[in-house]
């Protein structure tokens, strides 16, 4: 079986003359993009540190935002605060929320963070559970998870990847924390970010990376002999250790 119901989604329903507008205006992403597709997305702190990650897409007369449940509420309430006097409203849905891998069925939408996560769908019914391994395929490629790898008011995106995800937009305009966020492209080089590390045995999520004596980062999601870390690149050695697990950092070529 290679599709499922997501049982920890949300689609919040935005409608209004200026809700694209609205979006344009806040997310790290081009809103212009999400005619009859999937853009992936965040809203971050105005001093550019990631605050929630979700999709958008166009629907009907406004757009489908697909979030993590717990985060809904909190997300409506931020939003809310940016809406002052514009024509937007923001519903919470009891649509559904499918993903799957293999023959996309009419209606999916490719995910845009990388093709080997397949497809989402809304309004899918049923409660098939899948039998893929998506923390797996996160692994592999390097995918972050909401509340795992990505940590409110802490992570910032370029760290976390989401130019590789298709999740951030640098020909847009102006947007919540995006000075930062360009300053980070254009004029500095990245020191620190998520990585796909080999790992030999188990730690904790959130377990340090000790390298020549020194905290190199954090051990995240585990897979087999995968993980995602968080690396300090400057302290990488070939002698890590997370807990009793040993890990080594290949840098791609």
């Amino acid at each position: 079986m290679h599709s499922e119901i997501i049982p920890n989604r949300v689609i919040i329903k935005i409608t209004g003359l200026d809700a694209a507008s609205f979006l344009q205006g806040l997310i790290s992403n081009d809103i212009t993009q999400a005619e009859n597709k999937l853009v992936y997305t965040a809203l971050l702190s105005p001093k550019g540190k990631y605050l929630f990650d979700f999709f958008i897409t166009s629907h009907g007369d406004g757009f489908l935002l697909d979030v993590l449940a717990p985060n809904a509420a909190k997300l409506i309430q931020r939003l809310n605060m940016y809406k002052l006097r514009a024509d937007v409203a923001l519903i919470e849905t009891n649509i559904a929320v499918g993903r799957g891998v293999g023959l996309a069925p009419q209606g999916s939408f490719s995910d845009p963070r990388h093709s080997a996560l397949g497809w989402r769908i809304y309004g899918l019914e049923g409660n098939e559970i899948s039998t893929v391994n998506w923390d797996s395929i996160r692994v592999e490629h390097c995918i972050p998870e909401t509340g795992i790898e990505l940590i409110s008011d802490e992570t910032y995106i370029l760290e976390a990847g989401f130019e590789r995800m298709s999740g951030v937009s640098f020909r847009k305009g102006c947007y919540v924390g995006q000075e930062i966020t360009a300053r980070m492209k254009h004029k500095t080089a990245l020191r620190k970010g998520l990585v796909t590390v080999d790992i030999w045995g188990l730690a904790p999520i959130g377990s340090n990376i000790l390298s020549n004596g020194k905290i190199a980062g954090q051990l995240f999601t585990q897979s087999g002999e995968k993980a995602i870390a968080y690396l300090r690149f400057d302290r990488v050695s070939a002698d890590m250790t997370a807990g009793t697990a040993k890990v080594k950092y290949c840098e791609p070529v």
